[in-house]
């Protein structure tokens, strides 16, 4: 240290003698506040007389000089000056307003204490600061609640792991690190099992146990560098660095096996738990957060559909990849067609067995193409119904069979509508008003729902098939068959037409299985009073056997496939 740094001036000028109480002192000090005076020019700090007992344990020397004290400052030891210096303002003579936050580690081994810094700087001839006067207040308690705040929007108030959000970003470090580096690490999505049923059976605060334990006991199996964090209600993320493939195995049942082995206690009781885990090599097959997210994603439902309890790593698919541009293709045909009003129906007779006339006839949808030609398009439905389009679709087919029947009164025509139309309040709104529009409409309109739909819930598709017969409308079960639904269920249901699955029927002229199958369901049928319609009626030997039989209606090749025509009009 220069002989100019063996001096110290801690007081201010004016400062009673050392042992006497100042009584500004005394008030700054029971504040957590000290004044002091800065000379930039020759580095020196004047203190109040009451700096040690704000700053306890703080060297005298650290005290007496600015580029002394600037060494205890965290994180950035040029802050006091950098905020004098690097100003723009100019003094007026009334000085120039600053205001700054910073810690002070009187030692390696202290705690950092934190502090606000509030003054003033005054210009010498040149413009220049030459020397500050403010005051250095305590700032421990509001530093440690916006410490407690910061980590609260970082972490998962419920386990402490990383939140969501900043999982998201630590994925996209990891990402940027392992590019640049050329490394590799795995991310992984792992998903509580059959969660909702316990909290079903429990209550929820017997769920939010598990999902402590659960993240207890991941921790616990982390290493140095590894990062965990809540990705949602039952599902963790975690970062695993330089982790290769076969090592993503191991880590992986070395996580499950810490979950299934050991049953959870919980204030209800023990819990027995199992997961699924999916995972992702990265930035191998993931160079985006939200593409190794959305790709693990999928691999943690893959591992589940499975079998609970399961790794499964994501991998380039040839085969899935080309169906999802074939979705992307026709949910954009879908949308682009309701929009231009290019949905269009194709109507297919369903005879009476004995006499072949037409008793009504199946509305099916179509989409009319640039040219003017309606394409069959058989994904259309299925992928409309898996992207949550139906309830559109169902809305326009609705419209248009409406809108024949009323242009038609001596047709009758059926109409297929999807699981998630038979509760959907816009709908029934829909048929309300047209059925209002149109009177005599109802009693001439058929609506199918699958059987798959019928034995979802039976309480709540009777109160379907109640509605709709208050409007008169009839009632049929579709692809009769190919699901469990009993026919005492029918019976429940109401409904007034089987038809019954074509995969049974297509071959009843060369197997003797289906035969008995058909022949007991028309039976049954018409026990119970129901009409019943065979579907995919190929050939008229078919025909005479479902005829025998006394099935009521035919439909397939051997009668007419749909057409956008009319038939009617042209009988």
């Amino acid at each position: 240290m220069s002989a100019a740094h063996t001096s110290s001036a801690i007081s201010l000028p004016g400062a009673g003698p050392r042992g006497q109480s100042d009584p500004v002192d005394t008030v700054l000090s029971c504040l957590g506040q000290a004044t002091f005076t800065w000379d930039i020019v020759g580095d020196t700090l004047s203190w109040s007389a009451n700096i040690e007992e704000v700053l306890p344990g703080v060297p005298v020397e650290a005290l007496a000089w600015g580029s002394e004290f600037a060494k205890l400052i965290e994180p950035h030891p040029h802050v006091r000056r950098e905020a004098v210096m690097g100003g723009s303002g100019q003094d007026q003579g009334q000085g120039v307003y600053y205001q700054i936050e910073y810690g002070i580690r009187a030692r390696m081994s202290a705690p950092v204490i934190w502090v606000e810094e509030t003054g003033r700087w005054f210009a010498a001839a040149d413009g220049n600061p030459a020397y500050v006067r403010g005051i250095l207040r305590l700032n421990n308690e509001r530093h440690a609640h916006d410490e407690q705040l910061r980590k609260l929007s970082q972490h998962d108030p419920l386990t402490g792991d990383l939140n969501r959000t900043h999982l998201v970003a630590a994925l996209a470090e990891a990402l940027e690190e392992a590019s640049r580096f050329r490394t590799s690490f795995a991310f992984m999505l792992l998903g509580i099992d059959h969660l909702a049923r316990l909290n079903e059976a429990f209550g929820f605060d017997v769920a939010d146990e598990v999902i402590c334990e659960v993240s207890q006991r991941l921790r616990a199996r982390l290493r140095g560098g590894d990062v965990l964090g809540r990705f949602s209600g039952n599902k963790f993320g975690l970062i695993l660095k330089n982790c290769s493939a076969d090592e993503m195995q191991i880590a992986a049942e070395r996580f499950l096996a810490g979950i299934r082995n050991e049953v959870v206690p919980t204030a209800s009781g023990p819990v027995s738990l199992t997961a699924s885990i999916g995972a992702i090599s990265a930035p191998r097959y993931a160079r985006t957060a939200d593409e190794a997210m959305s790709r693990t994603q999928e691999a943690l439902e893959a591992a589940k559909a499975r079998r609970h309890g399961s790794f499964l790593v994501w991998h380039p698919d040839v085969e899935r990849d080309a169906q999802r541009r074939a979705n992307i293709r026709v949910t954009d045909e879908i949308v682009t067609a309701l929009n231009e009003n290019r949905v269009v129906m194709a109507f297919e007779p369903v005879v009476e067995t004995a006499s072949r006339k037409p008793a009504f006839y199946e509305c099916l949808v179509r989409l009319r193409q640039s040219g003017g030609e309606a394409s069959l398009a058989p994904d259309i439905v299925p992928v409309a119904e898996k992207l949550g389009l139906i309830r559109l679709v169902d809305h326009r087919v609705l419209e248009l069979v409406v809108d024949e029947l009323a242009r038609s009164p001596q047709v009758e025509l059926s109409l297929n509508i999807s699981p998630d139309t038979t509760t959907d309040p816009d709908w029934w709104a829909s048929i309300d008003t047209l059925f209002r529009a149109h009177p005599g409409v109802a009693e001439r309109m058929i609506v199918e729902i699958t059987e798959t739909v019928a034995i979802q819930d039976i309480d709540d598709v009777r109160g379907f098939v109640t509605r709709l017969k208050d409007f008169g409308s009839r009632i049929a079960i579709d692809d009769f068959g190919a699901g469990y639904t009993s026919f005492r269920n029918l019976r429940k249901l109401g409904v007034d037409i089987v038809k019954i699955d074509g995969a049974f029927v297509q071959n009843i002229a060369r197997s003797a299985d289906d035969r008995a199958f058909v022949q007991t369901m028309v039976d049954l049928a018409h026990r119970l009073g129901l009409k019943t319609v065979a579907e995919w009626v190929q050939d008229e030997e078919a025909a005479a056997l479902l005829q025998g039989w006394g099935c009521d209606y035919i439909q397939g090749r051997l009668t007419s496939l749909a057409s956008t025509q009319r038939p009617w009009e042209t009988t």
